[in-house]
């Protein structure tokens, strides 16, 4: 009885080491971007951290791209 038990938990271990993970593959042609949006958007501890970061480099974005643009146009 105790060899089939081992037997039967072994047998379940290389099976879930060899289940595929679609999850992965899904996040997998996500940037980093895209990522940290999703976390943002969640309820977790710390996503308001991360939206406000996105918020603010978007921000600092915007303003180098005026700065550049209005160097270029005179």
């Amino acid at each position: 009885m105790r060899k089939r038990g081992m037997l039967l938990c072994a047998l379940t271990l290389v099976l879930v080491a060899c289940a595929k993970d679609d999850t992965a593959d899904a996040r997998a042609g996500l940037t980093q971007r895209e990522k940290d949006s999703i976390l943002a958007g969640s309820q977790i501890p710390g996503a308001k951290a991360v939206k406000k970061t996105l918020t603010t480099a978007d921000s600092a974005a915007a303003r180098a791209a005026r700065l550049d643009s209005a160097q270029q146009n005179p």
